[in-house]
């Protein structure tokens, strides 16, 4: 994996974290005190994040700075390094499917607007059942 891998792997964990959060480009590099332009660089990958800034982006968004990395191992392991997500990893990861990514976000951000907690539980169930069942959707 070279060094543009990781900084592309890094900058894509940074972008799902800042769509599920549903907060712009602006919004996010007003908080870290840097240019919108900036923020796109780091999401695609284009220029490197130092340590600083990845933990500024970790505390304003409220995940530890590892988040930035997680997965990052089995990208290695497998040899994946051209689109820098593996081909085990889930869906929601899987940048080069933006239609199911916008999806699977979309669904995330209105799942988490439910307010009571028994409705969320038995959507959830009802998700999990349909996802393992596949005869359903057939």
């Amino acid at each position: 994996m070279t060094k543009y891998d990781i900084d592309s792997y890094v900058g894509k964990r940074l972008k799902l974290r800042r769509t599920i959060m549903g907060l712009s480009q602006e919004a996010i590099a007003k908080a870290v005190g840097i240019t919108f332009q900036q923020v796109q660089k780091y999401e695609k990958g284009s220029n490197a994040m130092n340590a600083n800034r990845l933990y500024e982006f970790s505390r304003f968004m409220n995940v530890p700075v590892a988040y930035f990395f997680e997965g990052i191992e089995q990208n290695v392991a497998s040899g994946n390094t051209a689109t820098g997500f593996a081909e085990n990893q889930p869906a929601a990861f899987d940048h080069e499917n933006i239609a199911s990514d916008r999806e699977s976000l979309e669904m995330m951000k209105s799942f988490k607007r439910i307010k009571e907690p028994a409705v969320r539980k038995r959507l959830a169930d009802l998700l999990r059942a349909i996802s393992e069942n596949k005869t359903l959707l057939d």
